[in-house]
């Protein structure tokens, strides 16, 4: 039997900030909670730099305006923080990584292997983000893969809808947060 582990993608208080939705960190808050309670390993992943950003190119669109921006200082903690009312608790890891996929640039695929993990639940902000990049890389990586339709969020709604009702479909098992944790 696959042995799962729920991600918790960029869903930093700075990166919820830019998202209001009041009903998404209890959605999301449920999923963890029934993870832990069926024993699924959460992982979390952040987007974070170090300071001066040495990882971000000029060359990189989504990334370059970082870089001498008025924005807060790579390498700050409060910029990776998870969002408090969805925070790790302790021992269950966080994961930074450099880029919109969650394995571009950390140790996700390493904590994955050597904790057996074959099967990821995907969930984070921005569904046409985080969750689409590492959706596809996952998929790649032959890990079984479901994402928690309503555990997703994006500033484009019909994108999400596009996403998860279209797209995700091909690569994926899509389901909502109370029926995987009915599930487990």
């Amino acid at each position: 039997m696959p042995q799962q582990a729920l991600l918790v993608m960029d869903v930093q208080q700075v990166v919820v900030d830019r998202f209001p939705d009041g009903e998404y960190l209890p959605r999301l808050s449920k999923a963890i909670d029934a993870a832990r309670g069926g024993g699924v390993p959460v992982i979390y992943v952040v987007v974070g730099f170090r300071p001066g950003y040495p990882e971000v190119s000029a060359r990189n669109k989504m990334f370059r305006g970082l870089v001498g921006a008025a924005v807060r200082p790579a390498g700050d903690d409060r910029a990776t923080q998870v969002h408090p009312d969805v925070a790790p608790a302790p021992r269950e890891p966080v994961v930074t990584k450099r880029r919109v996929s969650a394995f571009a640039g950390s140790d996700l695929d390493m904590v994955l292997r050597a904790g057996g993990i074959d099967h990821l639940v995907l969930t984070g902000i921005a569904t046409s983000g985080v969750v689409l990049s590492t959706l596809r890389q996952a998929a790649d990586l032959d890990f079984e893969l479901t994402v928690l339709s309503d555990g997703c969020l994006d500033s484009d709604p019909e994108v999400h809808r596009v996403l998860t009702e279209k797209v995700f479909p091909m690569q994926a098992e899509v389901t909502t947060v109370d029926a995987w944790a009915a599930a487990l």
